[in-house]
């Protein structure tokens, strides 16, 4: 063990050390595009935003998985089908361009292989799960966005990292070279710079106990969070703090490192299945660091079952000991189904 790979005895250390190195070239090639004034955005069919940032990052990733662990599919949220459809040409020229500027000699050929590695839909014994630029609405609007991605083994979070490259050391702070969390399944959980150098610091949440006391995060986006429903809970707790409202799983961050402690999320709609690879490595990154993460019902995630959630609509993860009295508060309100 070293002080700059602390989890070097974990049998899993190989696996995270392939995922940071991934993760950091996807994240040079992310805020390239985001430093641009073209952010390359297209609408999906959802009519949910996707960006070259996007589509260029998850080629990298799946890429570097594909090379070091040829026998692990990979769950992601892309594909290439809207750069091969007609009048795409400079979509797919500028993503092409954009990987090959870091894998030279990728071939447009190359890049779409890359990001369709992204396609089991199904759950695997070992696989991989990734959202490339989770967050994009923050991505485009200058905000906070992360580069997720998780190893399940066994229907199990195993190892994750989550890149952020607009938060800093600290959530107010100026985001510098960004912040990278990772985190090993009973291993720990840990901080370190995204680009720079820097030694891993171990992660803890805060611990708070009181209920009243707590600082919530929750999404900027109204359409991804009843911000109302969440508003009753903290009402119903005598919360005073204003919540901080911040895009993607930068939110499971900052609370992992006790600057929040805990974050709803409350989908408007009831029957709504989250995908995996919007809480999956924010997950276990908040479990590492001794918090609690479960559905809005008190119910811990199941990753077990392919690209959805199974679980009461709705997750929250806090600093631990004060969970139960959120999910005391949410029952109280009848909001758990």
């Amino acid at each position: 063990m070293t002080a700059n790979r602390p989890w070097a005895a974990h049998p899993l250390a190989r696996e995270l050390d392939i995922a940071l190195s991934a993760v950091r070239e996807a994240a040079t090639l992310t805020r390239e595009v985001g430093a641009a004034v073209d952010h390359g955005a297209v609408a999906k069919p959802d009519r949910s935003p996707v960006t070259v940032a996007d589509l260029g990052a998850q080629a990298l990733i799946c890429r570097s998985l594909h090379e070091a662990f040829p026998a692990d599919p990979v769950m992601g949220e892309e594909d290439s089908a809207m750069l091969a459809a007609p009048g795409a040409e400079h979509l797919l020229a500028r993503v092409t361009g954009l990987v090959a500027e870091r894998q030279p000699g990728a071939t447009a050929e190359d890049v779409c292989a890359w990001i369709d590695r992204g396609h089991l839909h199904e759950h695997a014994p070992r696989y991989w799960t990734l959202d490339p630029v989770d967050g994009t609405k923050g991505f485009l609007r200058g905000g906070q966005y992360a580069i997720a991605l998780a190893l399940l083994i066994d229907g199990k979070l195993a190892a994750a990292v989550m890149g952020c490259p607009s938060l800093g050391p600290a959530a107010n702070g100026d985001p510098g070279d960004g912040t990278l969390f990772a985190a090993l399944a009973g291993g720990g959980a840990w901080q370190m710079p995204l680009l720079a150098e820097g030694a891993p610091v171990a992660l803890r949440t805060s611990g708070r106990a009181d209920p009243t006391e707590l600082r919530f995060c929750e999404s900027v986006e109204a359409a991804h969070s009843s911000h109302d429903n969440a508003a009753r809970v903290t009402a119903h707790l005598a919360v005073t703090a204003t919540p901080v409202r911040m895009d993607s799983q930068a939110k499971y961050g900052v609370v992992a490192r006790g600057e929040a402690d805990a974050y709803l999320r409350m989908p408007n709609r009831r029957g709504y299945a989250e995908n995996i690879w919007d809480h999956a490595a924010g997950a276990l990154v908040v479990t590492e660091a001794g918090g609690t993460v479960t559905d809005i019902a008190g119910r811990p995630l199941d990753f077990s079952r392919g690209a959805k959630l199974v679980m009461d609509a709705g997750v929250v993860a806090t600093c631990g000991p004060a969970h139960d009295a959120v999910i005391g508060a949410i029952r109280a309100l009848g909001l758990a189904g």
